[in-house]
């Protein structure tokens, strides 16, 4: 008889660690998510409270947790500008101190260990698309640098425990992810547009709006993950997983506008410091060793997204306390 993976899931209460949670109980695999709650929300995960081989616990992983455990996927930390710059500092520790307790609680159970790496290593490139073989372009000492250079550390040290110690790691570079369970007022530009073209106000644009993103449905990211862990030792990463569909920002705003018949107009504000004006992952080290590519289109996900957050604007709590934000 197989025993069953127990796995622990850190930002299990975030976006994509819930959905996460959700695929790994549909596999058998018993699953403890641990969260800090500084981002990740218990309403993420409401619907598995009663699930009997789901667990929650509220632990902050700058601190050290001792727990049994076959497998750890590290997805603890504000991955949004406007969250992980509240706190630069305590960002950059979740990055560095978060993946050295947890790689010493791997090293400690023998478990594998998958980190949450970033399309951000990357900085604002200079060639395009990104493969896993650039060494990026980041500004050490912006106003980004504590997420950039966090998660750049953080692959430091999942390195350096593998040459080390042998450690069994896995590390994906997660470019940007949308769908149900984004945090409202992330900052982001599919939660933005969203919401701003819900409640009829201006879609704001940065810059011109023709600096390009692609953009990766929370299923097919998570499904990018799940392969990747169950590669084997030998295969580490890193690994771009996104989706290599490229949009401009403009024609996002464009389409949105579009999918939820609002009537908002679509203004400029000046683009933020160290914003990448390209981003656009090569997929072909994923689509080779882990048989993966996204299948879910765009507009497919995108009305997906919008009708979670016409439902949650339907919540008069929180269709308030946004309005209460200023435009």
């Amino acid at each position: 008889m197989q025993l069953e993976l127990r796995v622990l899931i850190t930002g299990g209460a975030g976006f994509i660690g819930s959905h996460l949670a959700e695929r790994l109980l549909t596999e058998g695999t018993e699953v403890l998510c641990v969260d800090n709650f500084f981002t990740g929300t218990r309403r993420n995960v409401e619907h598995l409270l009663d699930h009997k081989r789901f667990e929650i616990l509220r632990h902050d992983v700058t601190f050290p947790l001792y727990v049994q455990v076959d497998q750890i996927y590290n997805l603890a930390c504000p991955a949004s500008p406007i969250h992980y710059q509240r706190d630069p500092v305590q960002t950059t520790k979740t990055s560095v101190h978060g993946a050295i307790n947890m790689l010493g609680l791997a090293k400690r159970l023998r478990a594998r260990i998958l980190q949450a790496s970033t399309s951000e290593v990357y900085g604002d490139p200079d060639i395009h698309p990104q493969t896993e073989d650039y060494w990026g372009r980041v500004n050490p000492i912006g106003p980004r640098s504590c997420y950039d250079e966090g998660k750049r550390c953080a692959e430091t040290l999942f390195f350096d425990y593998r040459r080390q110690n042998l450690l069994s790691i896995k590390v994906a570079r997660i470019f940007n992810t949308y769908g149900p369970r984004m945090h409202p007022n992330d900052g982001r530009v599919v939660s933005n547009f969203i919401v701003q073209a819900l409640l009829g106000r201006d879609v704001t644009v940065y810059g011109d709006g023709l600096q390009t993103r692609s953009f990766c449905y929370v299923d097919d990211l998570v499904s990018g993950l799940v392969s990747l862990m169950k590669t084997p030792d030998e295969i580490t990463g890193p690994i771009n997983l996104g989706n290599p569909t490229e949009f401009t920002i403009k024609e996002l705003a464009e389409t949105i506008i579009d999918l939820t018949g609002s009537r908002s107009r679509i203004v400029h504000q000046k683009l933020p410091q160290d914003d990448p004006r390209q981003r656009r992952p090569d997929i072909s080290r994923a689509q080779e060793l882990l048989d993966w590519r996204p299948s879910i289109a765009l507009n497919e996900g995108l009305g997906r997204t919008i009708r979670y957050f016409d439902q949650l604007l339907g919540e008069q709590d929180i269709r308030a306390a946004l309005l209460a934000i200023p435009a």
